[in-house]
């Protein structure tokens, strides 16, 4: 059914289209390029009764009365009240503006200042000139943009209609300019550092991947604002640095955390986490003050004040007071039964993210402003242990509205000490956390040459949405929006990177469905997907695009199983019709090569993508069998259990070894391999029946 708002928009555009073509052909052109020199509305509203002034704007309101039009002219400053009469203007021009213009229009006014007998301020006009014609209407101005999706979207009518949207942004700037004149009246010197790095070092994040095309070189875009830079001009002899800048972080959503936004972090030669504190307290009450006249704030959940001395929170202390559990000595298995009782949800279970998740629990009762203090040395690779408990660092965490909103630690400056904690993030890396820290070698050379002692802390724009009490992506200009779906040519094809995908994976998973009905097949793509995606994020590939490939590589398996000569023929038809490309099918194929089956036996696999695919499909195989034969399935497999049966030509004697070991064309060892596996399945244990 047609929408009826959609059809009446269509007329109105239609009626424009032509308006338009009537003030060309009076020889008015509805777009010129210049007009005379004008005041603000602001301006023009301060000027005297009998005044000339001229000003532009946009209408928002027109509203005709015989012989007599009133309008409302906006522009950033201001609006006022704008009065077209046809005994001023004369019949014909009187006429061209109520026929010609519309609400949306932008015009030039030259007229004179007067106040009408109900006291409104107004523009007497004499003279008018169009700017710029709008083809589409505004918004109803009684409801505007009411849906979020919708504001967002078209957020450059939430902020022409908006007046208190726009104020979010006129203070946001201000936030920003209140930091970077208090950083510099400190004595701070203000850097830029690079966007694009080899290694994404500084915080624990997902880091965005691209290719760097003239040196052939994978690169992240940074997830902190230059850290590991900064830290080198210490070293080079800077003092004190300070940068605000974005950064980005392929992560998820919420109301208070996007993958792009803004930070601040700054360095400081010979002092410690003490001073970092005393600064930032000093900053943020600068901050609240200036731009909000107040240090007292308030949330749907939480009021604070940002005023006097903060207390200081111990972090294991924290955590035992709130579940009980001493992280100090507590091990996986007690931590991970304490978050399963508090129905909290945690991913990875290594030790460092379970006590991550334990705190992030604790944190949400906790109001502030408050210093979070001594945290973990496991959770703080690049901050100095403190020499009381060398199991604790000198780091601190600005904690508001159950939030932390600042970081900052004495740097770790021992380059021993960060080469084990590098060692240790790389470890890390290889049993499949993708937040881990990626070690920078040339970083710890960097401190072999010596690195004073240090205190770094950053901030985000995250501090100024809760100051202002809006989501965070609220306080965003142009958040990140999914495409439209019901724009044909997107939906048509999805477009990831240099790969193109023509449907979702849920249409790709229902798309599966319909040729697949035995469930064991269905785990096995679901399988092969899971692996496809776990080795993309390792290897920073197109994780959306590795996950079709390992979803619908054997599509065709249940129509040409009578006769395995025949699987893959039914394939490229198949794929084809659903907008496939033809890399995407041949990539499908590559799986074959090797095999009696669609004439691939002679093919032989060249690039990394083909590699990928064969060794992924392949050893979902041998891990469901070893899988299936265990009481707890996949929860406690181990590599070594995996390899042990790789020996065992016997064991699952349909998989074929040498295409699992396809791996090491990866630059992948088999134990890197095969761990990435089992990571990747368990984390599906329960979508194919290994729980």
């Amino acid at each position: 059914m047609t929408n009826t708002t959609e059809v009446n928009i269509n007329d109105e555009r239609k009626i424009r289209l032509k308006k338009i073509e009537d003030l060309k052909t009076m020889g008015i052109n509805p777009y010129p390029a210049h007009c005379d020199t004008h005041e603000t509305i602001k301006h023009a509203l301060n000027l005297p009764q009998g005044s000339a002034v001229k000003t532009v704007g946009r209408l928002m309101t027109k509203r005709e009365m015989g012989k007599l039009t009133f309008c409302h002219l906006q522009d950033e400053t201001d609006k006022i009240q704008i009065a077209f009469k046809q005994d001023e203007l004369g019949s014909d021009n009187y006429k061209l503006f109520t026929k010609k213009i519309d609400t949306g229009d932008i015009i030039f006014v030259d007229g004179e200042r007067f106040v009408t007998h109900k006291g409104e301020e107004s523009i007497l006009v004499k003279k008018w000139m169009i700017l710029s014609k709008a083809l589409l209407p505004l918004p109803d101005k009684f409801h505007g943009l009411q849906k979020e999706e919708l504001r967002l979207r078209k957020r450059y009518l939430d902020l022409l209609l908006s007046p208190e949207i726009r104020d979010i942004f006129y203070k946001k700037a201000k936030f920003w300019d209140v930091t970077r004149s208090f950083m510099k009246a400190k004595g701070f010197f203000e850097v830029e550092t690079p966007y694009l790095e080899t290694t994404t070092g500084g915080a624990e994040a997902t880091p965005f991947a691209t290719h760097h095309n003239d040196f052939d070189l994978d690169v992240y875009l940074r997830i902190s604002v230059g850290e590991l830079w900064q830290k080198r001009l210490m070293a080079a002899g800077f003092e004190k640095t300070f940068e605000i800048g974005r950064v980005f972080r392929n992560e998820g959503s919420s109301p208070d955390h996007l993958q792009e936004f803004t930070n601040m972090e700054f360095y400081w030669a010979y002092a410690n986490y003490n001073d970092g504190m005393k600064l930032a307290q000093e900053l943020y009450q600068q901050i609240a003050t200036e731009v909000f006249g107040t240090t007292k704030f308030k949330t749907k959940e939480y009021e604070y004040n940002l005023a006097g001395e903060w207390p200081r929170i111990d972090y294991t202390d924290e955590i035992k007071k709130q579940t009980g559990i001493d992280t100090t000595h507590a091990d996986e298995e007690e931590m991970k039964e304490k978050l399963q009782k508090l129905h909290v949800s945690y991913e990875g279970d290594n030790r460092e993210r379970l006590t991550d998740t334990l705190w992030k629990y604790c944190r949400r009762n906790i109001a502030g402003p408050a210093f979070l203090i001594n945290h973990p040395k496991l959770i703080s690779p690049l901050a100095k242990a403190r020499p009381e408990n060398l199991l604790t660092t000198e780091r601190f965490q600005i904690i508001i509205a159950g939030s932390e909103v600042g970081n900052g630690y004495s740097e770790l400056n021992d380059p021993i000490d960060q080469r084990a904690r590098f060692e240790l993030q790389q470890k890390l890396i290889e049993k499949g956390d993708s937040e881990a820290m990626m070690p920078d070698w040339e970083f710890v050379e960097m401190l072999e040459h010596g690195m004073p002692p240090t205190c770094g802390f950053g901030f985000g724009e995250r501090l100024f949405s809760f100051m202002i009490n809006k989501p965070i992506r609220e306080s965003v200009l142009f958040p990140l929006m999914k495409p439209e779906q019901s724009n044909p040519s997107i939906q048509a094809k999805k477009q990831y990177g240099n790969q193109h995908l023509p449907i979702t994976r849920d249409e790709a998973l229902s798309f599966v469905k319909e040729y697949t009905k035995k469930e064991a097949n269905l785990n096995h793509y679901l399988e092969s997907e899971a692996v496809m995606r776990h080795l993309a994020r390792r290897l920073s590939e197109n994780e959306s695009y590795w996950g079709m490939l390992g979803l619908l590589h054997d599509i065709d398996w249940e129509i040409t199983e009578h006769d395995p000569t025949d699987h893959l023929t039914e394939a490229p038809n198949i794929l084809k019709a659903k907008g496939f490309s033809e890399d995407f099918i041949q990539i499908i194929l590559s799986h074959g090569y090797g095999f009696d089956c669609a004439g691939l036996k002679d093919k032989k696999r060249t690039e990394k993508i083909e590699h990928a695919l064969a060794c992924s499909e392949t050893v979902t195989g041998l891990i469901y069998a070893i899988a299936l034969m265990r009481p707890d399935k996949i929860k406690n497999l181990e590599i070594s259990s995996v390899k042990k049966k790789m020996k065992d030509k016997k064991f699952a004697a349909n998989v074929d070894r040498d295409v699992i070991k396809e791996c090491e064309k990866l630059g992948l060892t088999i134990d890197e391999f095969l761990q990435i596996a089992i990571n990747a399945m368990r984390e599906i244990s329960h979508n194919i029946g290994l729980i």
